[in-house]
């Protein structure tokens, strides 16, 4: 293998510096050639040990994952007789010039094809209709296929069957509908009702996450609220094998809530449930928000670490009862039984989760690596990462956009890395007396464990600081100090508690469940409480993002010092992230909430309506510690019933109007003019109106010389499937911004429904 103790290496590169190179009182013209020619050869050295056999193909999900990137940013869908026909050419002449020197160029560039043409298709087969406009009263009947227990209000996915419009044709094939807690039907029953429905959720500003491009991809078009009774009817025909699974498996889910309930109550059983059955929107604000700024939220999500201690819980207790008997052991592959055991108990905790995308890919890690020790291959290396994210992203390519994707593999490339290039060799110790090793096996695990924290939680920060604008600085410790505790206590109480309930004995394993829990709560609140716990970053564009992404891949991949230059990517990307200039004014996609940045750098709110999602998004985009609400975010603006007015850094003016007459006069005095009317064609002032809101979505806008850099959600041109070119007036826009601020805090995801793989 290259670099193996760094011998290859140094045979290639030879001495440095090379002989000869220096004279007294610094370098000779001859002797700077001497070492430019060095370090020429020294680099094509390192470059032919990175193309050495075997180096190649953990590259390809790269340039696969690449390919993806470029068809998510696209403008317009792609067409799927350019994509298919061009990635299938790449492929085969990639294949037929196997022997060339530019096959490696030739595989890579096949592989982002491949990418950019799974996504096209995925696309393609998941083709359904969104909504685009509101609806106010719609009668719908279908099947209840999921169902979510929120804290203060409950939600649940119809697969319709039947939608009834006052005016107009519109065919949906999935809503999501919000309704009061404890209201929400059993999955599997057929229901009919009344709803509003409203378009998925766009951006909140250029950047920011799509929710509607999430929905999409669950083959969800519209989102709303139900109104009044909500009737249980006797179906027409049979809801299909698909949902009578997933009625069996919600009925299990429960029946293990029911028993959990027994013996926990609050956080302690709503987080007891989220780690067995994936339902974590049950716990209460203040924990849920202290999990995520001690740098622990990802534990609520069903992840990558759930999965590895399931898998070891079992295949180590399995391959323990198994060695009891000494003619298994003897004559039988044990280790290969138990983790064929472990792989079928992974397979069931995913189907017990919900199998959800993010708990997908998580059981497609975890199954890889047990194959691997089944077919006796070695299990953590980075060719079991790169099969695995073949394999999530083949199926799922959607995946690559979403933070737990990018943060899973970020984390486990760090760890294998680690284990791979160094881990083992930093904690060898030579032989020594028993109690000597002893206590060194107590310091080395314990090392072991800081070192893969700090690992894992660097790799995952920039993804941690884009979509969630915040850092964990005290993220190791809070792990060190609650990790342990839930992988050797709460984790596998909560496995034999499951295996223990049908013989009635899972009660004294749920009140283990229950003090492994309260340890963790207790450290999350003391870490979140410690001073700069709370690190905030403000937005910074996918440009920093995508280097320090480069940067992680080449200091994981590489293994000649030519790695080095991936942390002058990371370097780069956080002087870039760290510079990015702020906008000066934000306007929502509906224009009833406008902030400008006044003079003393802060954002300054003009609205016609409430919107406490909305205004908490900006405030985190901003890295600005203001709650929404706060008088400080009125000061420097003056409203009347004609509007409000704000001043930018530059004494310059923005006015949101309310009236013809508001716009007429403001035209005269304001640098910039937001209103959901119609300005007139003449006025000297920047105007952004309802139609071109309704056209671009929320936007952004930074201050130039001779006007107003603008950028939008949508920009001009854009057109794909989870966000049609809209062709429709925006009716009634008050109306429309209620439903919007009242469906953003009862049915927008929460934060931990992005959270991380780890």
């Amino acid at each position: 293998m290259v670099g193996r103790g760094g011998g290859r290496v140094r045979e290639i590169a030879g001495t440095w510096p090379p002989r000869g190179a220096m004279q007294a009182g610094g370098f000779a013209p001859a002797g700077f050639d001497v070492w430019t020619a060095a370090l020429v050869a020294r680099l094509k050295g390192w470059a032919r040990a990175e193309a050495g056999a075997g180096r190649l193909f953990p590259w390809v999900p790269v340039a696969f994952g690449g390919g993806i990137a470029v068809y998510f940013a696209a403008d317009h869908e792609p067409a799927l007789l350019a994509a298919v026909p061009l990635a299938v050419g790449l492929c085969m002449a990639a294949f037929l010039l196997r022997r060339q020197r530019y096959f490696p160029a030739l595989v890579l560039a096949a592989a982002a094809a491949a990418g950019f043409a799974t996504g096209t298709i995925r696309t393609a087969r998941l083709a359904h209709i969104v909504l685009t406009r509101p609806l106010y009263d719609v009668s719908l009947s279908g099947f209840v296929e999921t169902r979510d227990i929120r804290e203060r209000t409950d939600r649940f996915v119809l697969r319709v069957t039947d939608i009834q419009l006052p005016r107009g044709d519109i065919r949906l094939d999935r809503v999501r509908l919000s309704v009061r807690k404890g209201t929400a039907p059993d999955v599997g029953s057929f229901v009919s009702l009344k709803a509003r429905l409203m378009p998925p959720l766009p951006p909140l500003r250029p950047g920011s996450y799509d929710f509607a491009r999430d929905l999409f991809f669950q083959g969800i078009g519209a989102s709303g609220f139900a109104i009044g009774a909500i009737t249980v009817a006797e179906p027409a025909g049979s809801g299909g094998l698909g949902l009578r699974y997933a009625t069996i498996m919600q009925g299990l889910r429960d029946a293990i809530d029911r028993r959990i309930r027994t013996r926990l109550d609050g956080d302690e059983r709503a987080i007891a449930t989220a780690l067995l059955t994936g339902r974590r929107d049950a716990i209460t604000e203040p924990v849920n928000d202290a999990m995520f700024i001690s740098g622990l939220g990802h534990v609520l999500s069903i992840s990558g670490y759930h999965m590895a201690v399931v898998a070891g819980v079992v295949f180590f207790a399995v391959r323990a009862l198994l060695a009891l008997i000494p003619s298994l052991t003897v004559g039988f592959p044990i280790k290969k039984w138990s983790a064929a055991a472990a792989l079928l108990a992974a397979a069931f905790y995913l189907l017990l989760s919900g199998a959800e995308v993010a708990t997908q890919r998580s059981f497609l890690m975890t199954a890889v690596v047990l194959i691997a020790v089944i077919v006796d291959r070695r299990a953590v290396t980075f060719r079991t990462l790169a099969v695995a994210a073949l394999i999530v992203l083949s199926l799922a390519p959607e995946a690559l956009v979403h933070p737990s994707f990018q943060m899973s593999f970020a984390a486990t490339l760090g760890l294998v890395a680690l284990v791979q290039l160094g881990m083992p060799r930093l904690f060898a110790t030579p032989d020594s007396s028993a109690a000597t090793r002893i206590a060194l096996w107590g310091g080395r695990e314990i090392s072991m464990l800081v070192l893969a924290s700090l690992v894992a939680g660097l790799a995952t920060t920039p993804y941690a600081a884009f979509h969630f604008h915040r850092v964990t600085p005290y993220g190791v410790l809070a792990n060190l100090a609650a990790m342990p505790v839930v992988s050797v206590l709460v984790m596998p109480a909560g496995l034999f508690g499951l295996a223990a309930m049908p013989f009635g004995l899972d009660g004294v394993f749920w009140w283990l469940m229950g003090i492994g829990i309260d340890w963790m709560i207790a450290v999350t609140r003391w870490v979140a409480a410690l001073p700069g716990a709370v690190g905030r970053m403000a937005a910074f564009g996918t440009g920093p993002l995508i280097t320090a992404s480069i940067g992680i891949i080449v200091m994981g991949l590489l293994r000649t010092p030519l790695r080095w230059s991936g942390a002058a990517a990371l370097v780069l990307a956080v002087v870039w992230a760290l510079t990015v200039a702020q906008p000066e004014v934000l306007i929502s996609a509906d224009g009833r909430s406008v902030a400008v940045r006044g003079r003393d750098g802060h954002l300054h709110l003009m609205q016609t309506g409430k919107d406490v999602f909305l205004v908490k998004e900006w405030l985190a985009a901003d890295a600005d510690a203001r709650l929404p609400g706060e008088a400080s975010l009125a000061s420097g603006v003056s409203c009347d019933d004609q509007g409000c007015v704000a001043a930018l850094a530059d004494g310059g003016l923005v006015t949101h109007a309310n009236s013809a007459e508001a716009i007429l006069d403001d035209c005269d005095r304001a640098a910039l003019i937001v209103s959901a009317r119609q300005a007139p064609r003449d006025c000297p002032a920047a105007v952004i109106d309802r139609d071109r809101l309704r056209r671009q979505g929320a936007l952004t806008l930074r201050r130039k010389a001779d006007g107003f850099d603008v950028e939008a959600a949508k920009p001009p041109g854009f057109d794909r499937p989870w966000a049609p070119a809209s062709g429709e007036d925006a009716t009634d826009a008050a109306t429309l911004s209620r439903l919007q601020a009242a469906r953003r805090k009862d049915v927008t995801p929460s934060e931990s429904d992005l959270q991380p793989d780890d």
